[in-house]
């Protein structure tokens, strides 16, 4: 079982990245524990802003970094830095075209007992909606290390949701198909098609297994790149299938789902259910706790996806 999250992967390319470029920053929130960025400012200090709870500042400031500049890496939780600062994110950073990457951590329902006021399950509808905003969901450590290796060079504005506790790994490290703003094909299938991003990718995995030994064949998708969805490959994979199915730890409005269902019925119509979390405040309890009550288990997803093959 993997015991590094994603945010601990995302450190070790920045520091990577900082140790060749001076011109590399990093920003948070009171959060570089929380970021597991604390051996970034230990190493590289002139390269680390501290700007304390105060995240529109945080994204301002970024912005105003990467006008000078610098490549800008700013990390908040992800229930803030997309609502508290959203017209930073959509001003100064999307709107100015600054080279700013925006880092949100914790995000879905990571932070568990919390509950809905950390919670993060409107942030992939929210930055979408921002012209000019990419937002990635990266599904595991591997997949989050080739993200950053991209983003790092790059110059434009991008939302990454990173989850707060390790996830079980989807790929192999020495072998991850990665390919920028391109979903990543996970299995081949003749009869359902399953997209997935961020957390949920593991589950859609699972679900295809599960899925092949009831008789029914599912193709899947680790569609990490939610904006620009990778409309050519959604519809190369479904092409042939009767059924898509969506999964995505967030509201069932304007998220994964909603993109997809439009990419589809616009080309290709066809059913498609979408797996999301309720409109509604959510369960208290952990990651896992909250995906078992909700059906986003690669059982869950299983048992929905019989029941609406047979509808």
């Amino acid at each position: 079982m993997n015991k590094i999250p994603n945010r601990a992967v995302m450190c070790e390319v920045l520091k990577e990245a900082a140790a060749r470029d001076r011109n590399l920053v990093v920003l948070c929130s009171d959060s570089r524990g929380s970021a597991s960025l604390t051996s970034f400012a230990e190493a590289f200090p002139a390269q680390f802003v501290e700007v304390g709870i105060a995240e529109q500042n945080l994204v301002s400031i970024a912005a105003g970094l990467a006008s000078c500049g610098k490549r800008a890496f700013a990390a908040s939780p992800a229930s803030f830095i997309t609502t508290r600062s959203y017209e930073q994110c959509k001003v100064d950073c999307a709107y100015s075209n600054t080279n700013v990457k925006l880092i949100g951590i914790s995000g879905g329902v990571s932070y568990g007992a919390l509950g809905m006021t950390h919670h993060s399950a409107q942030d992939i509808a929210a930055m979408s909606a921002i012209p000019g905003m990419r937002v990635y969901l990266p599904s595991d450590r591997h997949q989050t290390r080739k993200l950053f290796e991209c983003l790092v060079r790059d110059e434009g504005t991008a939302y990454i949701r990173l989850g707060r506790n390790p996830v079980e790994d989807v790929y192999e490290e020495n072998a991850v198909p990665f390919e920028m703003d391109r979903a990543t094909v996970l299995s081949e299938g003749t009869d359902v098609l399953l997209v997935g991003c961020g957390e949920m990718v593991k589950p859609v995995q699972e679900a295809v297994g599960l899925l092949r030994e009831q008789g029914l064949s599912a193709g899947a998708l680790d569609m990490y790149c939610v904006k620009p969805l990778d409309r050519e490959g959604l519809l190369k994979a479904a092409e042939g299938k009767k059924l898509v199915v969506t999964v995505e730890e967030h509201a069932p409005y304007g998220g994964l789902g909603a993109m997809v269902a439009q990419v589809i019925s616009a080309c290709d119509p066809k059913r498609v259910i979408n797996l999301a979390l309720p409109d509604t405040p959510v369960i208290t309890g952990t990651s896992r706790e909250v995906f078992e009550y909700y059906g986003l288990t690669g059982e869950g997803i299983a048992k929905t996806v019989l029941r609406a093959w047979k509808e």
